[in-house]
């Protein structure tokens, strides 16, 4: 009943914030609207820092927990290595599902050019930085786990843990009073989270308001079309997920839907993967997945399985090459591809992540990087779609895993 009361005031909030933004786009004056938005984009801005506070501890015991718990070396290694066959799969899917729609259809060839958010670009390219293995390799490797965790560095918080679970694990009774006591810690986070799920609504408000207000309805008129082929990519993948999906789970496809359907509500209205770390976690052990695979896999997922960003890189690059008349030989998209999967690697879940390694990738195949101003006044509704994606992604790479390995429990009761 909580549950569905909570969707059910997130789906009012939805409605709410698009009108309450919309009233302000129509009648209110520059200096007010721009007043309005910043100030009412506090709300999602607080619940998205409320969760964020809780995700690095979250993740750090319940990685270790879970690994310590699997037992010995050889079967962390061999629940990792399936986890990794999901990722690596869905991954290039994915990937290839965002180039062929893009040359098929052409989205980018339907962009105008005087929409350029140029203001936004200005943001993103502070925060971007040219790939290079060096940088690669300092963003996965942590110097030091106490920053990794003050910055939420999720790939590097996951490479901490998995070391620090597998030394958990190797040293047997010895290590079990910190094993009970992260145990621990890990349910009084998800017990935080319960609180912190209240706020929920009004961070949606504020997230959708903001963005309607400064933007407005009209953003659809010249983006209608590269939107609905985007949509259309989300859907074709949200099937073969699926598919795959009920080709391991069989019938309990349903439940797990059932299960998550409050996640990915909150997910798609916030924009961020990470706000829902905590609740998935939460529903996936619910739905019968073992707790030491849902606390091995879920937090790799977040580092290596984000599909729905995977599709959107690849069909966003490949767009802005066509909106400025670019010809980008199969050959030189493939490479593109290959360079994607390592770059998005560990790219934090929230909003306009993905925007980034868009804009790193386009500068080093010489495709102008402001041409990711093009398609930054629709990217919100972009993000939406990825966002919730990604979810899907890891929710059933996690259901898949506990499968193959004989540890997901038969139906529990949906009203728990």
């Amino acid at each position: 009943m909580n549950k569905n009361r909570l969707t059910f005031y997130i789906l009012i909030a939805m409605v709410l914030g698009v009108i309450a933004g919309y009233i302000v786009h129509q009648t209110a004056t520059p200096n007010v609207l721009q007043l309005f938005a910043q100030n009412i984009k506090l709300l999602g801005t607080i619940f998205i820092r409320l969760v964020k506070t809780i995700i690095a501890p979250l993740v750090f015991s319940t990685l270790v927990v879970g690994i310590a718990k699997l037992g010995n070396l050889k079967t962390v290694g061999r629940v990792g290595g399936k986890a990794m066959l999901w990722f690596i799969s869905a991954s290039i899917t994915s990937l290839l599902l965002g180039m062929l729609l893009v040359n098929y259809f052409k989205p980018g060839s339907y962009i105008d050019l005087a929409q350029a958010d140029n203001a936004g670009l200005r943001d993103l390219m502070g925060k971007t930085t040219e790939f290079s293995l060096q940088k690669f390799v300092e963003h996965v490797v942590p110097s030091s786990a106490i920053d990794s965790m003050a910055t939420n560095e999720i790939l590097q918080i996951v490479v901490f843990s998995i070391f620090f679970g597998i030394a958990t694990a190797s040293l047997g009774e010895a290590a079990q009073p910190v094993i009970r006591t992260l145990d621990a810690l890990s349910k009084i986070i998800l017990k935080i989270v319960n609180y912190v799920m209240n706020f929920a609504p009004f961070g949606v408000f504020g997230t959708l308001a903001a963005v309607v207000a400064e933007k407005g309805l009209g953003i659809f008129t010249f983006y209608i079309i590269y939107f609905a082929y985007f949509v259309l990519g989300i859907l074709l993948l949200w099937i073969v997920l699926s598919l795959a999906g009920w080709i391991i789970l069989k019938s309990r496809m349903k439940e797990l839907f059932q299960r998550i359907g409050n996640p990915l509500l909150i997910a798609i209205s916030t924009t961020s993967s990470e706000a829902v770390f905590p609740k998935l976690t939460d529903e996936l052990e619910k739905f019968g997945c073992k707790s030491e695979i849902v606390s091995f896999i879920l937090p790799l997922g977040y580092s290596f399985n984000l599909d729905g960003s995977m599709m959107y890189m690849t069909f966003a690059s490949l767009a802005i090459a066509q909106a400025y008349g670019i010809s980008m030989p199969i050959g030189t998209q493939l490479t593109m591809l290959l360079v994607l999967m390592l770059t998005s690697k560990g790219i934090a879940g929230v909003p306009r992540a993905s925007l980034i390694v868009v804009l790193a990738t386009c500068a080093m195949f010489k495709i102008p990087p402001e041409g990711v101003a093009l398609i930054l006044p629709i990217d919100h509704f972009c993000d939406m779609l990825r966002t919730g994606t990604n979810v899907l992604g890891n929710a059933l790479a996690t259901s898949a895993v506990s499968k193959w390995e004989g540890a997901l429990k038969k139906n529990t009761q949906l009203s728990s």
